[in-house]
């Protein structure tokens, strides 16, 4: 990992990219800055979710999101603890503590860099829009749930993971004025825009909304109230777990888990800030950024972490398109820690709540209510079906649930589609045009297209608008032959693939005899002759 990240930095991957002056460095500088500021409330709460102390959530902040800026398969994406990770790992704290945790993470980390160098990151292509879609929609939604625990009284608040525990609601006065400076900073995020980009608009309303409520001395929650941010460099620790096999046998479904979901989450937010940003790739190369990241932040006394979308759409819409935002974020963050506690501690709750409810109207794709009703119902229940179980349950059961529905709905689409025309040749021969994917799902259906009793002595089953694709394909080819054989009849395939026929000689259920040409893959008839197979 270290020699491909000194590569890279030697081929200038890592070096600011032509044309990197300083307007473009302000605005990166400026972008980081505010997505510093998001960073600490969220990292605090994520941090209580989980059951630790507040530094350990905001130094996973700090680590995570530093070494994913370096060297992470997507400039411009941020990383640090998240709510998805926390929901899991606040039974492993409560059983058996919080150093069972930082060995989890470490684990948790290598997993993640296995995964990125067997290249899994690329499966994530398999995951349909609609599910897309739906992930987009849930996450704007439990963004928004998180917010809601800022309108509590703090200190009678519940661990949950998306901010709706029980608590008492700020009595009238305080809400009417809390809700007052949310309205206030998402004005000045909406308007800012149309008057001067100097400053990026989140920054904009968390400065003026902070120096109003400061200046007038308002009685609002405020940063401090959730917990104090004043820290120390992160030191290195070993975790303090003993090194045997039942520690294993305990950390490993965690680490598992949250490996699965910290790769979710961050190859989805991938593609999605790939798509506002016109760029492709990089999925490998952020599995092993957030494995790196991870393993890293667990020996240094963080929670561990992963990509943030609410964090990441700030940082895009403020200007941020490098990596110099996200490393500038990270160091903010621990310039925050270091010296800055008191300052930050006085930001009111509101602005900082302002901005996330304008990341949530920017993430939800308001565009899908309108398509529900154009695109196929099986479409529209799987962007409802993700979208609810991401509200419901977390964000990597929402995405393989509606993987699973996506490709049951795709199989038993494609198994209705096998059908074939018939025709009779001068020589009396019948052939059989077979039309659609032969596998396990149209296996079936293939079996009642003929009718070996009343055809002529010779059949011809012509494949050129078909694919065979699986051993079940191959048992329907196999069965389809013994009934003519049986009847003592001949049976020929036509136009199959090259690799449909590696398949059926590779398998033995056929022995195909053909004379194809390697060059060109010119298609021929191949004569059939029935293997001894299971007694036959």
């Amino acid at each position: 990992m270290l020699a491909s990240f000194a590569e890279r930095l030697s081929m200038g991957e890592l070096r600011p990219p032509e044309g990197f002056g300083p307007e473009r460095l302000r605005i990166e500088l400026l972008s980081g800055l505010t997505v510093a500021l998001a960073l600490v409330p969220e990292a605090v709460a994520f941090a209580f979710v989980a059951g630790v102390h507040p530094l350990v959530g905001l130094y996973a902040a700090f680590l995570v999101g530093l070494i994913t800026a370096l060297i992470g398969g997507r400039p411009g994406m941020i990383s640090g603890a998240t709510g998805a990770l926390a929901v899991v790992m606040v039974a492993l704290v409560a059983q058996h503590g919080v150093e069972y945790l930082f060995a989890t993470v470490v684990l948790m980390g290598l997993l993640q860099i296995a995964a990125g160098v067997l290249r899994w990151g690329k499966f994530i292509r398999l995951v349909p829009h609609p599910v897309m879609l739906g992930f987009v929609n849930g996450l704007a939604i439990v963004i928004f749930l998180a917010q809601l625990s800022q309108f509590k009284v703090p200190g009678t608040l519940e661990n949950t993971g998306h901010g709706m525990g029980g608590g008492q609601w700020l009595p009238p006065a305080e809400m009417a004025l809390m809700l007052g400076l949310v309205a206030l900073t998402m004005a000045i995020i909406w308007g800012m825009p149309r008057f001067t980009k100097v400053i990026p608009a989140p920054l904009a309303g968390i400065g003026i909304v902070a120096g109003l409520v400061i200046a007038v001395g308002l009685d609002v929650p405020r940063v401090g109230d959730l917990a104090s941010i004043q820290g120390g460099l992160p030191a290195f620790h070993i975790p303090s777990v003993p090194l045997n096999l039942e520690t294993f046998r305990i950390i490993l479904p965690y680490a598992v888990i949250l490996a699965a979901i910290g790769l979710i989450e961050s190859l989805l937010t991938l593609n999605l800030v790939g798509e506002m940003t016109n760029k492709r790739g990089g999925a490998s190369q952020e599995c092993l950024a957030q494995g790196v990241a991870n393993t890293v932040t667990g020996f240094f006394g963080g929670m561990g972490g992963c990509a943030m979308i609410g964090q990441s759409m700030i940082n895009v819409k403020s200007g941020g398109r490098t990596r110099v935002a996200g490393v500038a974020a990270a160091l903010f963050l621990l310039i925050f820690i270091l010296f800055a506690a008191p300052m930050i501690e006085l930001i009111p709750l509101a602005a900082l709540v302002g901005v996330m409810f304008m990341v949530v109207i920017g993430t939800f794709a308001w565009n899908s209510l309108k398509i529900l009703t154009k695109v196929p119902l099986m479409d529209a229940f799987v962007i409802i079906l993700v979208t609810v179980v991401t509200v419901m349950e977390d964000l990597a059961v929402a995405v393989v649930v509606g993987v699973i529905v996506s490709a049951l709905a795709y199989a038993w689409n494609n198994a209705r589609r096998i059908h074939a025309k018939t025709y009779e040749t001068p020589e009396g021969a019948r052939v059989y045009q077979v039309q659609g994917p032969l596998f396990f799902g149209s296996a079936e259906g293939f079996a009642v297209l003929f009718d070996p009793r009343n055809d002529p002595s010779v059949v011809i089953v012509d494949f050129a608008d078909s694919r065979v694709v699986d051993h079940s394909a191959l048992q329907a080819i196999e069965a389809v032959a013994l009934k003519y054989e049986d009847e003592g009849k001949q049976i020929q395939l036509r136009h199959l693939s090259r690799d449909c026929h590696q398949l059926l000689n590779k398998a033995g259920h056929l022995m195909v005899d053909s004379d194809d040409d390697p060059d060109y893959e010119i298609a021929v008839d191949y004569s059939v002759r029935t293997g001894i197979i299971g007694g036959h």
